[in-house]
């Protein structure tokens, strides 16, 4: 009778390349579950949304009622899963909850495919012995978050009454040169990082103000990147020993 709703095409390039498979993904699916919440009567729906809903923001830390500028197709059919979402909250009395989440690392996550997030593809490159490649100069910043503090904000957001879109994220930015040094500080590895060329468009600064949340919840992050670094570094090396 409780609803986490997670399923949906990922990733920024293959949603420009196929934009009706993420429509039909993103969108129809969610209306999908949507209509099957509201006949079955669920008590409780969770909604996962996105930062990219955002695109290049004009204020930091961001928040919840800044502008939305979604640059790409995946952005796009995620904020609009979110908005079906919240019309059906309102239109059918459905207790439903849309968490946005940022930079989301940790074990399990995806190391491989040509798009993959800058935490998976560093990790792959370090259990290779591979050199780092940094896109740009690598002083762009993001907001990661733990996995472990994401399935908290889930399970807490589920059993609680509040409605609305809210920020999940940890309010701290780090950069991709950070990220690469921490990286290879909690390996123990002496591998050295390259810088490549940087993405055009390519987003120089992200940090989230998840106060709305934490208000309205209670919650708080609570793993420090270099624990979890060091908690998803040892999972992949014991997956590949």
């Amino acid at each position: 009778d409780r609803v986490f709703h997670l399923a949906a095409r990922a990733d920024i390039v293959p949603s420009i390349v196929e934009p009706r498979e993420y429509f039909e993904s993103n969108v129809d699916g969610t209306f999908n579950v949507l209509e099957v919440a509201r006949d079955t009567g669920v008590s409780r729906m969770v909604y996962i949304a996105s930062s990219s809903c955002y695109g290049i923001p004009d204020s930091y830390p961001t928040r919840e009622d800044a502008d939305i500028r979604p640059q790409y197709p995946y952005a796009l059919t995620k904020y609009l899963g979110e908005q079906l979402a919240m019309h059906w909250a309102q239109t059918y009395d459905l207790p439903i909850v849309s968490l946005r989440f940022f930079n989301v690392y940790g074990p399990r996550a995806r190391t491989s495919g040509t798009y993959g997030a800058v935490f998976g593809v560093f990790l792959a490159q370090l259990l290779a012995g591979e050199t780092l490649n940094i896109v740009g100069d690598g002083e762009q910043t993001r907001d990661f978050i733990s996995v472990r503090d994401i399935a908290q904000a889930n399970l807490i957001a589920l059993d609680h009454y509040c409605t609305g879109t809210f920020n999940v994220a940890t309010g701290k930015e780090i950069s991709i040169n950070s990220l690469a040094e921490c990286l290879l500080r909690v390996s123990g590895k002496k591998i050295s990082a390259d810088h490549g060329t940087a993405r055009q468009g390519d987003q120089r600064r992200s940090v989230i103000d998840y106060k709305k949340f934490h208000e309205g919840f209670g919650w708080q992050p609570k793993v420090t990147l270099e624990q979890g670094l060091v908690e998803a570094y040892s999972f992949f090396q014991n997956q590949t020993s």
